[in-house]
């Protein structure tokens, strides 16, 4: 586990009343949060709660349509995801985007080719090109894929899919990483080595993670934000957010059990 980032540090991440609306939906209300360098953070809640939609709009997907949002002490508010790609934020998705019929090693290093070109290239530099790749066998290292290499990514595992997620944005070398429900659909052994992979990450990346396994995210977060109906309704600790009542009423359960994974 890392450090506790230092109060006086200026926040990695900074919203201020961030809103979204679809029409007359409000997806997300009114959010004011503050994340900070090196800190893991996860953010909790139902279906529907708005935690997808606030990641959306914290990376550029949406726009707000009220708030300010902003990253490494700039407002990017008014910035496309591309522009926050390069400024230093990486994520994933709940679905993914992998490219199933290319091999591990060609999904890194078109990982790290968009990040730094912001396009593919139709014609390949061989100087650029040989470091792209080997960028692209260190991020394989760096998540545990270093033997399936020249595998087909549709022939990997769920959880080696997950794996591979976390690499390609490992290898844009963030400042900020998002992941969207890393450990939506593992096995028990997959959770482990998920757990143990975020945990390793360099202590400089800032992480949030949205997830409904409570396990992963208390284990792995060090401050939990809970959203319901898209607005922030307890922030704490894992745990100060284990013994909240009101987490239990509205998202855990009379039943819920914490587990080792």
């Amino acid at each position: 586990m890392t450090e506790a980032p230092q109060p006086s540090a200026e926040p990695t991440l900074r919203l201020r009343g961030v809103g979204r609306r679809f029409g007359g939906l409000h997806a997300v209300r009114h959010v004011d949060l503050d994340v900070y360098p090196g800190e893991r953070s996860a953010i909790l809640g139902p279906n529907g709660a708005g935690k997808t939609t606030l990641f959306n709009v914290i990376s550029g997907d949406f726009p707000p349509t009220s708030g300010r949002v902003e990253l490494f002490g700039e407002n990017v508010t008014a910035l496309s995801a591309p522009v926050r790609t390069k400024l230093g934020l990486a994520r994933t998705y709940q679905k993914s985007r992998l490219f199933l019929g290319l091999s591990v090693e060609d999904n890194l290093y078109l990982a790290v080719v968009g990040v730094h070109t912001g396009h593919l290239r139709p014609v390949l530099l061989p100087r650029k090109d040989r470091g792209y790749r080997d960028k692209a066998r260190w991020g394989a290292e760096a998540v545990g894929l270093t033997s399936k290499l020249d595998e087909l990514v549709g022939s990997l595992s769920h959880g080696e899919q997950r794996q591979l997620e976390v690499g390609m944005a490992r290898v844009s070398d963030p400042k900020l990483m998002l992941l969207d429900e890393p450990a939506s659909g593992l096995s028990r052994g997959e959770r482990v080595a998920l757990i143990d992979l975020l945990l390793k990450l360099d202590p400089a990346i800032t992480l949030i993670l949205i997830e409904h396994d409570m396990d992963v995210a208390l284990r792995v977060a060090e401050r939990v934000t809970m959203m319901h109906d898209g607005e922030v309704i307890v922030e704490g600790t894992p745990a100060e957010i284990r013994a909240n009542q009101l987490v239990h009423d509205l998202y855990l359960g009379s039943g819920y059990r914490e587990e080792e994974p």
